[in-house]
Parts: structure tokens; C-alpha cells; sequence
């Protein structure tokens, strides 16, 4: 398939935003020798954008906060990025516009070293390309199923060999194997024990555990990334009047909690029904988790949006489709 026919493609957008210039998607192109090495130390952020309730408006949830998070992670890759943070916050914003979206969206800033490496090592302070792309998602956040999951046989690695708080695609390899693992298994994500054989994180979400009516999580020195998510659902819990505690988790206490849910930008807020094969609870997606996403979906739709000044980033709609 030649890449003109891609561009008009389903789900793939007119332009794209890369190096401080907006292109046609189909025109987006790095040398194939620009590929291989230099997505070793490359840097993302995954960030959605909602259509508001009333459609009004697509709103990119705590855009600010993904970049800085994106600049951070380049900073420990020791990457050299051309642009500063309010460019890179304004173009994103322009990108959402000009590809007419109607509907919900996922934005995908990253940082890669330009040119054509040769070497397996990527110096510090290589020069890189900053790209922005876009496409439709489809939310989970009404969906009334749980997901399956189950502990994995891979380990995650430590902070002084892989730190998970750098969203590096390199780090995902460690996930991507024990997703395939879980798939196969018959289950649908895997829950992670760091060296420690405490509980870590999902390949690209973090766990909430409900026991005796306080919301759980691993602490942030129990190798995950530092999720925005998490954070949000931290604040939510407060204003709903949930207790927080961020703590090492042990992998038993999984078999005990009353609830389990998963917490990311991809999965936003799902509740895990069953763990390891055994049921959580009676099997059915829990109350209190249920309270919690539907506070995080009227959040990110602009109704709850006042209580956080600064968290929704908008370009205004004619017309647009809530999912």
C-alpha cells in the first residue's frame, strides 16, 4: 500500500506536526537507516482529547502537564529538543483543529535523534525530531464489561537499569511480552511484580486496589511511571470522599481486595473482574470503581471541568460525536 493511499485511509489524518511545521501525513518521512537505533532512547506521551458533553468543544486532557512529563523523560535520555513546551502545547492544540476532528482524540507527541545513526549507542545531547500525531479513539469509559488479568512471569526492571518513570518507548519492550504472555493465556492484561516481587503496573497502566473502603496504589518507588491518571483519580477520590494510600503492594493482597481497577489514558478508568482466574468480588465490575470512572468521564467531558482550572485544553466544534 503506497503511503498517498494511506493518508486517506481510515483513522489517519491530513497533516501531522513534526519539527515545527504542519505536513501533510502522507509527506511525514525519516530515512529507513533513521529508524533502527534511534528509537532506542526516543521519548512519547499519550494523551487523549474529548469531545464536551454539550459538544461544543474538544478538550485535551492535562496537556500540559503530558508535555512537561515528555520534557522530563527527553531530559533523562539526555536528548536535545528544539522546541519549547508552550510551541509544543499551541501546536497540539492547532493540530486538533485543522484535522477537523468530530470526535474523541488521541494525540501522540514524541522525540526521536534525526538523521541516519550508525551507532548503537545514541550520544548524549543528539539533536531530535519532535513529532505530534492524531487519530480517533473509541472510549471505554461507558463500556459495562471488566477486563481479565493476571500476574506475569516477566519482571519489571528496576529504576537503576530501566527507569519506568521515563515514558521511553524502549521500556515497553519489558510490556509488550507480558501482554502477548497474558493474551495467550486467555486473559486480557498482565499485572506486574517488580524486583522487590512487589506489585508494580500493567505494561501501560497503573493499579488501584479497593480493601477496607480506602483506594490502594504502589507507591511511586515500586517502578512505574508516575501516571497522570493515577494523580487524577487521587484528586477525584478526595472530592468523592475515598481515601488514598500509595504503598508497596504485596501480590496476595490482589486475592483479597474487594475491588481492582486499571488506571492509564488508554484504559482510563476499567475494573478488573477477575485476577489470576479467580473473581474479584461477585465477578462484576465494583461499585466504588464504578463511582470513580464515571466521576473521571464527567470530568474529562467539561462538566466537572471548573473544579481543576487548567486541566482541559479546548479548540472549539461546530458539531461533534460523544462516543
Amino acid at each position: 500500500m503506497s503511503l498517498s493511499s494511506l493518508a486517506h485511509a481510515p483513522g489517519n489524518p491530513d497533516w501531522i506536526w513534526k519539527d515545527g511545521e504542519f505536513v501533510p501525513w502522507d509527506k511525514a518521512l525519516v530515512h529507513v537507516n533513521g529508524v533502527g537505533h534511534a528509537s532506542v532512547p526516543a521519548v512519547f506521551e499519550g494523551i487523549k482529547a474529548y469531545v464536551s458533553r454539550d459538544g461544543a468543544r474538544l478538550s485535551a486532557f492535562r496537556l500540559a502537564d503530558h508535555l512537561a512529563r515528555l520534557f522530563r523523560s527527553a531530559r533523562v535520555c539526555r536528548l536535545d529538543v528544539p522546541f519549547d513546551l508552550g510551541q509544543v502545547h499551541d501546536a497540539a492544540l492547532e493540530l486538533l483543529r485543522i484535522n477537523r476532528y468530530r470526535e474523541d482524540v488521541y494525540l501522540r507527541p514524541w522525540i526521536f535523534p534525526e538523521g541516519v545513526i550508525r551507532e548503537v549507542m545514541v550520544p548524549a545531547g543528539a539533536r531530535c525530531h519532535l513529532v505530534i500525531d492524531s487519530w480517533p479513539f473509541r472510549t471505554s469509559l461507558a463500556a459495562e464489561r471488566g477486563c481479565r488479568a493476571a500476574v506475569s512471569s516477566w519482571t519489571r526492571p528496576a529504576d537503576a537499569s530501566m527507569p519506568a518513570r521515563v515514558k521511553a518507548f524502549a521500556n515497553y519492550h519489558n510490556g509488550r511480552l507480558a501482554l502477548i504472555e497474558a493474551r495467550e493465556n486467555g486473559h486480557d492484561f498482565p499485572i506486574m511484580l517488580n524486583e522487590r516481587r512487589k506489585i508494580s503496573e500493567a505494561p501501560s497502566s497503573c493499579i488501584g486496589l479497593l480493601i477496607d473502603g480506602q483506594v490502594v496504589t504502589p507507591s511511586s518507588t515500586s517502578d512505574v511511571l508516575q501516571s497522570l491518571t493515577a494523580a487524577t483519580v487521587a484528586d477525584l477520590c478526595a472530592e468523592l470522599g475515598i481515601g488514598v494510600v500509595h504503598r508497596e503492594v504485596d501480590r496476595t493482597e490482589l486475592y483479597l481486595a474487594d475491588e481492582l481497577f486499571l488506571m492509564g489514558t488508554g484504559v482510563e478508568v476499567l475494573p478488573i473482574t477477575a485476577i489470576d482466574g479467580r473473581p474479584v468480588g461477585d465477578g462484576r465490575p465494583g461499585p466504588v470503581t464504578l463511582r470513580i470512572r464515571q466521576a473521571y468521564a464527567d470530568l474529562v467531558r467539561g462538566v466537572t471541568a471548573t473544579r481543576h482550572p487548567g486541566w482541559l485544553s479546548s479548540v472549539p466544534l461546530e458539531s461533534a460525536r460523544v462516543s
